[in-house]
């Protein structure tokens, strides 16, 4: 695909005023605008960034859980201080636990099941630990066993679980009534399999289908199933609800091999996720789950990956943050003697997903200078930078304020930069250079990353330091670990301090 439909296609990118970390309202509240929403759409929409899956939270459900269990059994052997022939099925009880709630379903929270329904779930748990303790007192306590310790235990660990499990569902229904664990999806075809799918979206509740896009505007209905078909494909690439959609899918039959193609290579410009929906049996099959898509283009979905890197985001940043502040403080002082004007700097730039975010930064321009849409790229001696400006941007201190940006989930430590929505490299749009540009969005942009290590830092002028850059970012989506991350992290100071060359 040529730069040129490239940029027809994403220059009329999202265009959403302010953070979006909590969800925003799209369209008006209009009869008609309401009617277009169809039977999935909510009111507000949650940033795909900000979604999160329900095995995610069962795992972390898990943990507290099992630190609550060793908990309570731990501090009723500590007070009761009983024989080990007393306290060893009292071990293994809580040890059963755990498994006991797993196998029951107790952390699955199927959609549509009442509290009532989680609570026999637990309830059932605690009648195969009875069966446990009943068992290992026979064989460690010779049949003896203190009545009195072991009805209080079981009382403080029933109380622990129903507490706990009261909170979980708590949280996994408001989660999913806010939109926050539920994925968000689009699909491509007004199709029998469009039908199929929604229909099995519409009984099960897996997915939100947000709308329906198809080329054949002539034949296409106005809607599939009460889902809104909004448009053809270029007006998805350029729609502003796709930072809030976690997955486009092509309905289109498979048989269709270069019909499946064309809109492939079409869509392959998005930074979402593009898979097939493989209906397999149409008599049977009635669950909308991802398991059922083909995955064609964009990042693999790794739910365990994101988490680990939200919690390094979380722990490193707010590390960051403990450490900066005083430095910070000494700089928000300089600024504001050096000349008038805000502190901060704020600017919209690309996230997650194009997802519009403000990004701050400690001023480091003129007040009436200040370019937010990065028309004019800073250049050696730039007339524009103040006198702290420049030393801030030297040293990359300017940047500090972007923590904050970490702390609330639009970015992380480590990832692609974000650029200015609209910056140009010359005269040239930079999003123009490059047909790949908008996959440095399929994670979300960090305060450092693998390009600014390798010597693609600051400015871009060319439509080479684009690609390159481009290059760059797109090796580290491919690569992101862990280890990487903290290895690049380890490597920032040091390269930024020994490159005098880069205009920043």
């Amino acid at each position: 695909m040529s730069s040129a439909i490239a940029h027809t296609e994403l220059k009329a990118a999202i265009a959403i005023d302010g953070p979006t970390a909590s969800g925003v309202v799209i369209g008006d509240d209009s009869a008609q605008a309401k009617g277009r929403r169809g039977p999935f759409r909510p009111g507000r929409l949650v940033p795909a960034r900000a979604r999160m899956q329900v095995r995610s939270l069962s795992r972390l459900f898990r943990v507290v859980d099992g630190l609550a269990f060793a908990g309570v059994t731990a501090a009723a052997i500590a007070i009761a201080r009983p024989a080990p022939e007393v306290y060893a099925p009292m071990i293994l009880g809580a040890l059963a636990l755990l498994p006991a709630l797993y196998m029951l379903e107790a952390y699955t929270f199927h959609r549509r099941e009442t509290l009532g329904r989680q609570a026999l779930r637990v309830s059932a748990a605690f009648g195969a630990v009875a069966v446990v303790v009943a068992l290992a007192t026979l064989a460690f306590g010779r049949g003896q066993a203190d009545v009195a310790l072991a009805a209080g235990w079981v009382a403080a660990l029933a109380a622990t679980a129903a507490g706990l499990h009261v909170a979980w569902w708590r949280v996994v229904d408001h989660g999913r009534r806010e939109g926050r664990l539920t994925p968000n999806v689009v699909v491509v075809g007004a199709t029998a399999n469009a039908e199929h799918f929604i229909r099995a979206a519409l009984a099960t509740g897996d997915v939100n289908v947000l709308g329906v896009f198809d080329d054949r505007a002539d034949r296409a209905p106005p809607q599939v199933l009460g889902v809104p078909v909004l448009g053809d494909t270029g007006a998805l690439i350029g729609h502003r609800i796709m930072p809030f959609v976690d997955r486009v899918i092509i309905a289109v039959s498979a048989a269709a091999e270069a019909r499946v193609d064309q809109l492939v290579e079409r869509l392959e410009v998005l930074p979402n996720p593009v898979s097939l929906f493989v209906d397999l049996n149409r008599d049977t099959q009635r669950n909308a789950s991802l398991a059922h898509f083909v995955d064609l283009s964009g990042a693999a979905t790794d739910a365990r990956r994101a988490l680990v890197k939200r919690v390094q985001d979380l722990v490193i940043g707010s590390l960051g943050l403990l450490v900066a502040a005083p430095v910070m403080l000494l700089i928000a002082v300089a600024i504001k003697l050096d000349t008038p004007g805000p502190v901060f700097f704020r600017q919209r730039r690309h996230g997650f997903n194009n997802e519009a975010i403000l990004v701050w930064k400690f001023r480091s321009m003129r007040h009436e200078a200040a370019d937010a849409k990065a028309a004019r790229q800073v250049t050696a001696g730039d007339d524009r930078v103040t006198k702290v400006g420049r030393f801030i941007r030297k040293t990359s201190l300017d940047e500090l304020p972007q923590l904050f940006n970490v702390l609330r989930g639009e970015m992380s430590m480590v990832g692609p930069r974000p650029h200015a929505i609209g910056m140009k490299s010359g005269e040239v749009e930079s999003e123009t250079l490059v047909a790949r540009y908008a996959h440095r969005h399929r994670m979300k942009p960090g305060v450092t990353g693998w390009a600014a290590i390798n010597g693609s830092r600051g400015p871009v002028d060319t439509a080479e330091q684009v690609q390159e850059r481009v290059a760059l970012d797109i090796e580290y989506i491919e690569r992101q670990s862990f280890w990487l991350d903290l290895y690049i992290i380890a490597m920032t100071i040091p390269c930024l301090l020994g490159d005098r060359s880069a205009v920043r």
